[in-house]
């Protein structure tokens, strides 16, 4: 499901998607035009090959139709109430993938680097623990769904004492 919205002020594409991005499309695309822009600032998460000990042949996202982009939004709007944002970018890839492959690109533009780069890290931060998707990975052991992590959870939590 795609849902963006455009004015002149800002710029916002969510998506929820099987297929991969291009990287440098998605970004080109997202400052495209705007001369106030001074700084873009992105995160790729890829599939790794190793997880918790185990060797990892393949990764699988499911999410919840719905509750997911409308989590994604909830984000990028808290984000967007801290920082002044002109363009946020999120694109989630749901099913199967193997390693190497692109999850998640999170981009954000500002005027400067430092809104940009904590925009970005705030999205981040906020989808590994409030973006309804379910990893299940195949190992040599077999399927096994992956766990929360506390580091995740840390994570997000520093963002509530700025």
């Amino acid at each position: 499901m795609k849902q963006e919205t455009t004015d002149l002020q800002e710029t916002t594409d969510i998506r929820v998607e099987s297929a991969d991005f291009d990287l440098s499309a998605e970004i080109a695309r997202l400052r495209a035009g705007d001369a106030r822009v001074g700084a873009v600032v992105s995160f790729v998460g890829t599939v790794r090959d190793m997880n918790d000990g185990d060797d990892v042949a393949e990764l699988e996202l499911e999410h919840y139709p719905g509750m997911t982009e409308r989590a994604l939004q909830d984000i990028v709007a808290q984000a967007r109430a801290r920082w002044p944002l002109y363009g946020v970018l999120v694109v989630h890839r749901i099913g199967p993938m193997r390693p190497l492959d692109q999850i998640v690109l999170v981009a954000c533009t500002a005027a400067h680097r430092g809104e940009a780069f904590a925009a970005c890290e705030f999205i981040m931060d906020y989808l590994k623990t409030d973006a309804p998707f379910w990893k299940k990975e195949q190992t040599p052991n077999g399927a096994r769904w992956v766990d929360a992590r506390v580091t995740d959870d840390t994570a997000r939590a520093k963002w509530a004492t700025r």
